[in-house]
Parts: structure tokens; C-alpha cells; sequence
């Protein structure tokens, strides 16, 4: 049983990560494509 959590765990995590432009724009309430251009950008 603990084992089927922690796969589901890990798998909300990946989601989260690979959707993370998605959510971090609906939470700040801007474009995803503006949220995407953010992140993607390099740090100096």
C-alpha cells in the first residue's frame, strides 16, 4: 500500500513539473506562453 502512494506521489510530482508553465500561469493569473518565456529563460 505505501508502495502504490509513493508511485502515485511521484507521479503527481512529474505532472506538476512538466506542466509547471500551465499551473505557475493560472495561479499568477498570466499566459502560460508569458509564464513559459520566464522560465526558459537563462539565469545570469
Amino acid at each position: 500500500m505505501k508502495f502504490l502512494v509513493l508511485v502515485l506521489v511521484i507521479v503527481a510530482v512529474v505532472a506538476a513539473w512538466r506542466m509547471r508553465s500551465v499551473l505557475l500561469g493560472k495561479v499568477l493569473g498570466q499566459s502560460s506562453s508569458r509564464v513559459d518565456r520566464h522560465l526558459g529563460r537563462k539565469k545570469r
